[in-house]
């Protein structure tokens, strides 16, 4: 990706005012990378501002501590889109991952740049740096500070260890090779704290969160001689829990836990429309599923966000397509 690269600093060293963003409900990945990216600029006189269209999960609100991350709000945060000079949008490829944001990020003049390693990218920005086979966005990230000079101290090195270590499900996933193990020693040696870091993630969460979890775990079911596990989270959980869709993060690789099952699913119920997160095993394409509504992801590990439609036709309708999916 030299050229990207050599064309994605031109376009640093050339403008001033930068606006940093990720998809709805950002991940460790997202925000890993975003705060990574704000560093780097910052260190070159920029002005950078993380901007988001969800909250930041309380998990990574230390991420937080090392560069704001904004939620979006139009009344407040119209100037700083129109004026900003360039936007950039991290681990997602497409306007509509954006949500409420898009319409304010697409009318902007601003150069877009979009960095990420999802399939399938949007035709929608001046340049893209994009790379499928990278395990996690802050990979990208990582290789584009060090090709051109940027410094790797303790900030850099604690939000990239979270983007990679999150989206590599703590280095376990099938991408995770011997470069990102060569990345994450340079990344300890650079400071990164691997037990504070997994701790803030994985072991800081809250009682309403592992109510929920509980509810999620004893409504699980298989189906497909066992091939298939799945969850279903009603509003009626949510509102009993006390939670939100952000309290759900990493609650559907639980269902590959189970021996013998290939694929799993995660159901949720919002207000206005239904989520279903899609994982696989081996060489199951999952993506393939979402696709069928509306959504995409990775071969392994994707995601739909579906309108308009009743929790239990959804489960119905995702259940039956996922039949020929099983191996």
């Amino acid at each position: 990706m030299p050229l990207q690269f050599e064309s994605f600093k031109t376009i640093i060293d050339s403008h001033k005012r930068f606006i940093l963003t990720s998809h709805v409900n950002p991940d460790g990945d997202g925000l890993g990378s975003e705060v990574a990216l704000a560093h780097y600029l910052e260190l070159r006189g920029k002005q950078v501002s993380i901007l988001n269209c969800s909250a930041t999960p309380e998990n990574y609100l230390f991420l937080h501590q090392l560069h704001p991350i904004l939620q979006f709000n139009s009344p407040h945060h119209g100037d700083i889109v129109e004026n900003a000079e360039v936007i950039i949008l991290l681990d997602a490829n497409d306007p509509d991952r954006l949500a409420a944001m898009a319409p304010f990020i697409m009318k902007s003049h601003a150069l877009k740049v979009c960095i990420d390693h999802h399939p399938e990218p949007g035709k929608f920005a001046d340049l893209y740096l994009l790379d499928e086979q990278s395990p996690a966005t802050g990979e990208i990230i990582y290789s584009f500070i060090s090709m051109t000079g940027g410094t790797i101290d303790l900030v850099t090195a604690t939000a990239l260890y979270t983007a990679i270590m999150t989206d590599t499900g703590s280095f376990r996933y099938q991408k995770t090779d011997s470069e990102v193990h060569t990345i994450v020693a340079h990344l300890l040696q650079a400071g990164a704290d691997p037990v504070d870091i997994y701790e803030q993630v994985y072991e800081c969460t809250s009682a309403k969160r592992m109510r929920l979890l509980g509810m999620a775990l004893a409504n699980l079911q298989t189906l497909y001689d066992g091939k298939l596990a799945y969850i279903v989270l009603t509003r009626e959980m949510f509102e009993t829990s006390g939670t939100t869709e952000e309290d759900t993060d990493a609650f559907v690789p639980y269902t590959l836990t189970i021996d013998g099952v290939q694929i799993g699913l995660m159901f949720s119920e919002m207000d206005d429309i239904v989520k279903v997160s899609f994982r696989s095993k081996g060489d199951i394409a999952i993506n393939e599923l979402a696709k069928e509504f509306g959504g995409n992801g990775h071969k392994n590990a994707a995601g739909a966000r579906i309108s308009s439609a009743k929790l239990d036709d959804v489960v119905h309708q995702v259940l039956k397509s996922a039949g020929k999916f099983v191996k």
